[in-house]
Order: C-alpha cells, then sequence, then structure tokens
C-alpha cells in the first residue's frame, strides 16, 4: 500500500514541478534552473535519511549499487530533466506529457524482460490508455499554435526534446531497480541521494566544462528564480517518492502511475499558468482516459 501511495504522490508533485518550472522558463533560460534545481535534491534527501535513521546501511552498499544508481542520477537528473524541460519550454507543462510518456514503453518493455514482472491483459489495456490519452492530446494542433498570452508553441523542437527525455526517463527506473539487492525503505531513499549526489557533482564538470560562472546564475531574474527553488523542491519531493515506490512495487506499476502527472499537470496549469499553456476539451478528454487507465493498473495490485 506504501508503494502505491507514494507513486501518486510522486505524480501529484511532478505535475506541480513542470508547472512552476513553465513560469520559470518564462523569464531565464532552461540551463539556469537546472543549475538551481539539481542542487536541491541535497537537502531533500539528507532530511529523509535523517528522518529515517538510515545512515546507519550506508556501508552496506556496494560498489555495483553506487554505479546503478548515480548512473540514473546522471542520466534522469542532468539529461532527462534538461530534455523535459526544454519540451516545457517548446510545448508547455500540459502538451509536453504527451510525448515524455512514450518512456513509459522502454520502462515497462524491459521489467517484463529483465526482472521477469507479469504483464497482464488488463495491465497492456491500461498502458495502452495512459499512452494514448496524451497522444489525444496533441490532435489538432494546427490550431493550438499560440497561448492566450501569446506564446507560441514549437511542435517540431518540442517532438524532438520529448523523445529524448523519454528515453532517458524510461532507462532510469531500470537502473534504480536493478542496484536494489533488498527493498528497505532505508536502502530506496539512499539510492536517491546517491543519485543526486552524482547529479550534483556531473553538474559541476559541466559548468567547468562550459565556464558558466556563478555571477551568471547570481544575476538571475529573481521571478525565475523564484519559481526554479520551488521546482526544485517539488522535483526531489517527487523523485523521493518515486524511488519509494520502485523499491516496494513492480516498475510495470509506478512507472504508469508515475505517468499519470499529466491529469495533475493540467488541473495545476489550468489553476496557475492559464494564459500560458493550451487547454481545451481535447486535452480533457485525454486526461479522463488516463485516470481510467491508472485505475486499471490499482486493480491490478495484490493488497
Amino acid at each position: 500500500m506504501l508503494g502505491l501511495v507514494c507513486a501518486v504522490v510522486s505524480a501529484v508533485t511532478f505535475a506541480a514541478n513542470d508547472t512552476a518550472l513553465r513560469r520559470g522558463i518564462l523569464f531565464a533560460s532552461v540551463y539556469k534552473s537546472i543549475i538551481v534545481t539539481v542542487p536541491i535534491g541535497l537537502p531533500v534527501f539528507l532530511f529523509a535519511i535523517a528522518f529515517t535513521n538510515s545512515w546507519s546501511i550506508f556501508r552496506d552498499l556496494d560498489i555495483t549499487q553506487f554505479l546503478f544508481f548515480g548512473s540514473a542520477g546522471v542520466i534522469h537528473f542532468i539529461f532527462g530533466r534538461y530534455f523535459g524541460y526544454k519540451t516545457i519550454e517548446s510545448l508547455g507543462a500540459t502538451q509536453a506529457g504527451p510525448i515524455v510518456q512514450l518512456g513509459l514503453l522502454i520502462s515497462v518493455f524491459f521489467a517484463y524482460h529483465l526482472f521477469d514482472e507479469e504483464i497482464t491483459n488488463i495491465h497492456i489495456i491500461a498502458i495502452f490508455l495512459i499512452i494514448l490519452s496524451p497522444m489525444i492530446i496533441l490532435l489538432g494542433r494546427e490550431g493550438d499554435k499560440f497561448t492566450k498570452s501569446g506564446i507560441e508553441m514549437k511542435y517540431k523542437s518540442g517532438f524532438f526534446w520529448g523523445l529524448s527525455c523519454a528515453t532517458c526517463y524510461g532507462i532510469s527506473p531500470l537502473l534504480v531497480k536493478s542496484g536494489f539487492s533488498n527493498y528497505s525503505l532505508e536502502v530506496t531513499i539512499l539510492a536517491g541521494f546517491v543519485s543526486y549526489i552524482s547529479a550534483i557533482f556531473f553538474l559541476i564538470f559541466i559548468m567547468a566544462l562550459f565556464r558558466v560562472g556563478i555571477r551568471d546564475i547570481l544575476e538571475m531574474d529573481k521571478r525565475a528564480l523564484k519559481w526554479f527553488t520551488i521546482t526544485g523542491f517539488m522535483g526531489s519531493s517527487a523523485q523521493l517518492f518515486r524511488y519509494i515506490a520502485l523499491g516496494l512495487i513492480p516498475i510495470s506499476i509506478v512507472e504508469p502511475i508515475h505517468r499519470t502527472s499529466v491529469i495533475f499537470r493540467v488541473l495545476f496549469g489550468y489553476m496557475i499558468n492559464r494564459k500560458h499553456e493550451i487547454i481545451n476539451t481535447r486535452v480533457l478528454f485525454g486526461v479522463a482516459l488516463s485516470v481510467v487507465g491508472m485505475y486499471l493498473l490499482i486493480l491490478q495490485i495484490d493488497f
């Protein structure tokens, strides 16, 4: 039950993360959002480690686990996050979800072949609905090129960034799952901590390589900094719940539920960014299909 709750909470929080990010990149570039958001994961996971007293088993992790968790962190929090944020910049948070959802196919395919997770007929129908629903959201895009605030939707570049993000988001949970030798709550939290530490070191390397100055970040628009900070905390919290869920229930359950963040993206987008998003009947119909798909997946969990 805890795994299911964490998967759903992760989906909701991840949607809030993307909604806040959408507002932030109206005032600053995507690469600055990565520099601000990634390090915030460190205090979030340190708090979780302290709260659960997980330090005592940190030394029990072996080198293979460090490699799996570290690789997942770099792929997801650096490359996947950058590609995902570029998708949001191009299409908005509401319409970015459909393409990013395709990472689900990668996760479920390898979950079945590598981890021998059972895939039932209802499972397949549920996943089909979750993938189909966001595809419907992208229908009729020729008539939806501009938001009410005048922001142009860049569908061609959005598709490219979205597919790149989907690949990263599809691979990263497989690496996390491969690193679990046991499924205790403490190990899942430490897995997230190692992932974020690895991502932070890689980020420092990238900043040094491309000579990104700290002054450039300090002079960032204060409105962007506010929204990126909110994004960082929301995103880190979403990942905390996601890692816990991956440690407790199968990938083939966690990832489809996690992808239903598209539902909450629409809700939060309407509440906060309605002038900067495209939300219409077609989008709402796609959301309804996602709800049905998530419900069918929940029915597959053995309580």
